[in-house]
């Protein structure tokens, strides 16, 4: 005997609508796939006839839903965060946070049920912190890498990771720090130094605080730009920082740059003294790209990282954009669409293979030692370290009307128009979502 079957009226805000019809025993998360393939829509929330948002975990029966009934459904934007060695992907607002990677250790029953209306997801090396609607933090991970679950922090408005602690801002502009004391975990001796936090920026081991007024504060290891008492005078009407693996690039209100940290990782911006006309920096793990107002570019740092532009000088102008991969290249995004590659050749400094296919470039995304760009055809082209998604070979049929990408150290995610993700990199490090993709219905 058939098994009886309901049929609900779907509708998007723009009056398009479908009826879909499901399993009386299904879920909402069955329905809500049902109407994404027939709306032809990738991520949908469902909000019942009453106006509430429906679980996806939740069956039909038990949010009421009834044969003939009206759901209405919202095309939800995903949210990504990727860390060294996992991916998270959630709906802002959502109860349920779907990760694969590394660094799955932590997710378990007691974590899942604390996630409610997540807003923001950040990770460090080896653990996350997600930031709910009620201001409230839930972490797991490596409780050596910020992951302490005994955490209790609230009023919470941001997250930052270095590669063992966090730092976040609070709803009244201080900022709070934990995870290893010696690698930024511990704000005490800046304690009332930060207030008025507008951004945090992290190298490998430390932080650096800008605050409203323009300055600067730093803690964490000294070696990795912890310390900025040197360059504190100069540090005012700041508008920006960046950072290496052990250096800080500050962007001031004029255009000009002060750095501090590793002077082998871009902490001595000596030799290219004085930078003007900056507009942003973009860093390797030992070097510095400042692109400039002009269209141009100027790089320091270690020469084998990425700050060696002499072979590639005379293409690059119309700079519109910088990238990196941590390991020692960079690829600049010029306003015709072209893209110019530099630094170490096997962490993605040599394109030359794909040259002929980098132009109508929208965009590029990195691993540690690949690049990935999409075109405006939503097509994507990969370079750089095979073993870090610079081989994209097994999906490449399948990258098509792609609109976002995402990348750890050593994969990559992307994010199709009709919502399906496509991974590939090293297995174990974000590469292979055969697992997760069972959990992408209930986002």
């Amino acid at each position: 005997m058939a098994e009886p079957s309901v049929t609900i009226h779907v509708s998007l805000p723009s009056g398009r609508a479908e009826v879909i019809s499901v399993a009386a025993s299904s879920k909402v998360a069955d329905l809500k796939v049902a109407a994404q393939r027939s709306l032809q829509e990738g991520f949908l929330g469902l909000v019942g006839p009453d106006g509430h948002r429906l679980d996806p975990a939740d069956s039909l029966e038990a949010v009421g839903l009834r044969d003939g009934d009206h759901v209405s459904a919202v095309v939800q934007s995903v949210q990504v965060v990727a860390g060294e060695r996992a991916f998270c992907f959630w709906c802002r607002g959502s109860n349920h946070v779907v990760s694969w990677g590394f660094v799955t250790e932590g997710m378990d029953a007691g974590v899942r049920a604390r996630l409610r209306n997540v807003q923001t997801i950040s990770a460090s090396a080896g653990a996350f912190a997600a930031v709910l609607g009620d201001g409230s933090l839930v972490v797991w991970g490596d409780p050596h890498q910020g992951g302490d679950r005994a955490l209790e922090l609230t009023d919470v408005r941001e997250v930052v990771g270095a590669q063992k602690a966090f730092a976040a801002i609070l709803n009244d502009g201080r900022a709070v720090a934990w995870g290893e004391p010696e690698e930024g975990g511990d704000a005490s001796e800046v304690k009332e130094q930060l207030r008025n936090v507008r951004s945090l920026s992290a190298t490998h081991r430390a932080f650096a605080a800008l605050l409203e007024d323009g300055s600067v504060v730093c803690w964490g290891d000294s070696y990795n730009g912890g310390s900025c008492e040197t360059e504190q005078e100069f540090l005012t009407n700041v508008t920006s920082i960046s950072a290496s693996a052990s250096a800080f690039a500050a962007v001031r209100h004029d255009g000009s740059v002060v750095t501090w940290g590793d002077q082998d990782s871009g902490g001595d911006s000596s030799e290219v003294q004085p930078l003007r006309e900056v507009v942003e920096i973009c860093a390797t793990n030992f070097a510095f790209c400042a692109r400039l107002a002009d269209g141009g570019v100027n790089v320091w740092g270690e020469p084998l990282a990425g700050a060696e532009i002499t072979q590639v000088k005379d293409q690059l102008f119309g700079v519109q954009k910088i990238y990196s991969t941590r390991f020692g290249a960079f690829a600049a995004l010029r306003e015709d669409g072209h893209v110019v590659t530099w630094g170490h050749p096997d962490s993605g400094g040599d394109s030359s293979s794909v040259k002929a296919q980098l132009w109508n470039v929208k965009e590029v995304h990195s691993t540690a030692k690949a690049f990935a760009a999409i075109t405006h055809a939503g097509g994507v082209i990969t370079w750089g370290d095979p073993h870090y998604g610079g081989d994209s070979e097994a999906v490449q049929d399948q990258l098509k009307d792609v609109e976002e990408l995402y990348g750890t150290n050593f994969a990559f995610a992307a994010i199709r128009r009709d919502g399906r993700i496509l991974a590939w990199g090293a297995v174990g490090a974000g590469g292979d979502m055969s697992e997760a993709e069972k959990q992408l219905p209930y986002l």
